[in-house]
């Protein structure tokens, strides 16, 4: 019996293509937060991605439950913010998950924080400092170049892992850059109203946004990083809003309203909860959403 060698080569192509979109649809990616969960489906649409987190966690403090353990052990990548904002948690699911393919940036292991120039890094720190991170303030999602970078950084760590899909990680990137960099003078034009706005707010959530659209953030809620507000240090910052020049109080979604409240109702100043990430509102489903929702919420506080 004779085989016609055309038939087989051509059997044997159609089975590596299909392969590949099988590899590509079966990529597994691990989100730490929200917002890479969101990036990562822009640049790879066809991937399996889960968040350990939500909008509505604090990313600095998550159990490794048996949950997040079983999806880390499944990953091909992890996608995470970095500057040693997961350090009180990812290392324990790296550990007991035992998946090699996530365990450094040498393989899947993926860093936003290490894709840009942070800002606020320390030389040093130590516990007297609070919750500090030497790396830099790892909360970059709101700063929007800064986003095209971890995009770019993010499509080359995808194509390294999946190299067969190469042109549609490509054209992925290629799309979202282009509707991203088209938004961003969009919303600058939108947010100028806020330029010169002085608030409260807690933490230094925020401190990427407030730096692009010209708000000074006066105050912190906290005496200390990761400190709650104490009687004595809201006190004090009753008596910085005396000065009448702030604006709003703001928190994150996930943070503690009750601190805010208090002064709130003391100094007649507006608390405004903004959406710290994807799903932080109804509004926020993706980056583009997010962004819209945020600014809208500035700007409706800033005319109260």
């Amino acid at each position: 019996m004779r085989i016609n060698s055309k038939l087989v080569k051509s059997a044997i192509a159609a089975v590596v293509v299909s392969y590949s979109s099988i590899a590509s649809a079966e990529l597994n990616i691990f989100a730490c937060e929200p917002e890479y969960a969101a990036l990562a489906k822009e640049l790879a649409p066809s991937a399996r991605i889960y968040s350990a987190t939500t909008a509505m966690q604090d990313p600095h403090q998550v159990q490794a439950r048996p949950s997040l353990i079983a999806k880390m052990r499944q990953a091909d990548i992890a996608v995470c913010a970095g500057a040693d904002l997961e350090i009180g948690w990812l290392p324990m699911l790296q550990m007991k998950s035992s998946n090699a393919k996530v365990r450094s940036t040498d393989q899947g292991l993926f860093y936003a924080a290490e894709q840009v120039e942070t800002i606020d890094q320390l030389k040093s720190v130590d516990r007297s400092m609070g919750d500090v991170h030497a790396k830099g303030n790892p909360h970059l999602h709101f700063s929007p170049e800064r986003m095209l970078q971890v995009a770019q950084g993010l499509t080359s760590k995808l194509i390294a892992i999946d190299p067969d899909s190469k042109a549609s990680y490509e054209s992925a990137l290629k799309s979202f850059s282009h509707k991203w960099s088209a938004a961003i003078p969009v919303w600058e034009k939108k947010a100028e109203p806020l330029k010169g706005k002085k608030v409260i707010a807690y933490h230094s959530s925020f401190k990427y946004l407030f730096t692009w659209v010209g708000i000074e953030q006066v105050a912190d809620l906290e005496p200390k990083p990761g400190l709650p507000p104490s009687s004595s240090h809201l006190a004090s910052l009753l008596t910085r809003t005396e000065a009448g020049d702030v604006m709003a109080i703001i928190v994150a979604s996930y943070q503690d309203e009750r601190g805010a409240n208090w002064l709130g109702e003391r100094a007649n100043l507006p608390v405004q909860v903004l959406p710290m990430s994807v799903g932080g509102n109804d509004q926020s489903q993706d980056l583009f959403s997010l962004y819209d929702s945020v600014l809208d919420l500035l700007l409706d506080v800033s005319t109260r």
